[in-house]
């Protein structure tokens, strides 16, 4: 990231937030209609039945943190693009297919035929204890460079979001949402950052020294409790920084989003756990939803909230997430049968 200091990443940021409080208004952006850009790495996912040393049942799917809050956002009908490296293979064919079909455009994705689309594995080691295993090392997705973000961003969306995970894949991955960052600033459009660390990918240290200044050029940052202290000693650090609004998820007891004008929090839903793997994505997915429709903070929380239980209830990254005429059905009568 340029450096330009605190207060001049402050004024720029002020100066250009067309989605959120006390900015230009959401009609100032109206004709644009691509609602959000996401670029990042979507591997194959296989999930075991049982462990995976000694084989067995196992379905597979797709997976990225990108790919599922596009998938999410699009489920609630938002125009929506995911950019990203595929091999050209087989398992970038399924990635392609998939996207396809949950209605995200996929025109600015680059095939590689040196490198091999990336691979996740799942195992369910206890009930509520999901073991992750990545083969993505190398991977096509891992090759992402800034002419993929200038392809990504040659249509301006509403919003550009980006994750933690991106960067940890390999410097020419970090420069890509570096540049993400710098074409979406230029033509208008907010930044949503969702800090996502993963520490198979990189050590605390390192991820900090990258996110960080990632964080500060954002206009909205997500994180986890155990997240947050990567970017910034507290949500009003980046808030002083100039970014308008901080996200703590807090898992099964809600979120709470910082702005300047104060701390707004919201309960999350009681349901069964089934598989929490994804659900910080669906969460991100509706609360971005829920800024494009114009919804204030608490509408935000509420939907991100909602979408969450949805992803926990059911098993996958993504496969559980509702359309929009689903989202009242996480207040029904539990044993409510729709006949």
């Amino acid at each position: 990231m340029s450096g330009s200091g605190p207060k001049a990443v402050a004024q720029r940021h002020h100066a250009v937030l067309p989605l959120m409080p006390n900015r230009q208004s959401v009609n100032a952006t109206a004709e644009r209609t691509l609602d959000v850009v996401t670029v990042g790495e979507t591997m194959v996912a296989v999930r075991v039945a049982g462990h995976i040393r000694f084989g067995g049942d196992a379905t597979v799917a797709v997976a990225g943190a990108e790919s599922n809050v596009a998938i999410g956002l699009a489920r609630l009908g938002h125009r929506v693009r995911w950019s990203g490296r595929l091999g050209a293979d087989e398992s970038g064919e399924l990635v392609l297919r998939t996207l396809r079909a949950e209605n995200i455009l996929v025109d600015t994705a680059s095939r590689d035929t040196e490198r091999a689309t990336g691979l996740v594995m799942f195992e369910q080691r206890l009930p509520d204890v999901t073991r992750v295993e990545y083969h993505r090392r190398d991977s096509a997705g891992s090759r992402l460079r800034a002419a993929d973000s200038v392809a990504a961003l040659a249509e301006p969306p509403r919003i550009l979001h980006l994750t933690g995970v991106t960067p940890a894949l390999s410097a020419s991955a970090a420069e890509a949402v570096t540049a993400a960052v710098r074409i979406a600033r230029e033509g208008g459009a907010l930044i949503s950052f969702d800090v996502n660390f993963r520490s198979r990918l990189w050590d605390p240290d390192t991820a900090a020294a990258v996110l960080r200044p990632l964080a500060r050029a954002a206009d909205l940052v997500i994180a986890s409790e155990d997240e947050l202290g990567l970017v910034a000693r507290d949500p009003a650090e980046l808030i002083d920084c100039g970014v308008s609004e901080v996200v703590r998820k807090l898992g099964a007891n809600g979120a709470a989003a910082y702005t300047d004008a104060g701390v707004t929090t919201a309960a999350g839903h009681r349901v069964s756990v089934v598989d929490s793997i994804g659900a910080g994505d669906a969460f991100t997915a509706g609360y971005l939803s829920a800024l494009l429709d114009g919804g204030d903070v608490a509408e935000r929380l509420a939907r991100g909230n909602t979408l969450g239980a949805f992803a926990v209830s059911s098993r996958g990254d993504w496969e559980g997430l509702p359309g929009r005429n689903e989202l009242a059905l996480i207040e029904a009568s539990s044993g409510l049968a729709l006949r």
